[in-house]
């Protein structure tokens, strides 16, 4: 047992279709500038070349980011909290009693629609509350966002 793993718990982990979704933002936004070193590439000095290697690594490197960040995001229902655990180098563990929770928002963009998945935001009294879920399958999000109201009601109905 850990902070990062409270009692071996069995966490439901987000969909792989969320490193897809990333990858392609990331090479839309690596492959525009390379596309343009490449053109300035050929039409002047081949020292432009080194710029276009230089953004291919950077592409290949920020690939296995995601990679690793979309696996390492996580989440558990618990009686009496949810636990949402984020990251590999830096780690964090956010937990939410159900009793703070305002409510419970589900968001898609076209992207994240295009892929069935969908973003869970969990808003508390507290601005620093980053409670998020990404990349939770569009049917489970829509259960998830039901039963964490349900409960938030009804541990507020105990108070």
């Amino acid at each position: 047992m850990s902070w990062y793993d409270p009692d071996g718990a069995a966490w439901t982990y987000v969909s792989r279709k969320l490193i897809s979704a990333r990858l392609i933002v990331l090479w839309i936004c690596m492959g525009l500038p390379l596309i343009a070193v490449i053109v300035v590439g050929a039409l002047t000095t081949a020292w432009v070349w080194l710029a276009a290697a230089v953004f291919v690594i950077g592409g290949a490197w920020g690939s296995w980011i995601v990679y690793r960040q979309v696996t390492a995001h996580a989440w558990i229902e618990r009686d009496d909290d949810l636990i949402v655990k984020k990251g590999r180098l830096w780690r964090s563990v956010t937990v939410v009693p159900y009793g703070r929770m305002q409510y419970v928002e589900v968001e898609a963009g076209p992207l994240s629609r295009a892929f069935g998945i969908a973003k869970v935001q969990l808003h508390t009294a507290s601005p620093g509350t980053d409670a998020s879920i990404s990349g939770v399958p569009e049917s489970e999000a829509a259960r998830l966002r039901d039963r964490l109201s349900s409960r938030g009601e009804a541990q507020l109905a105990g108070l």
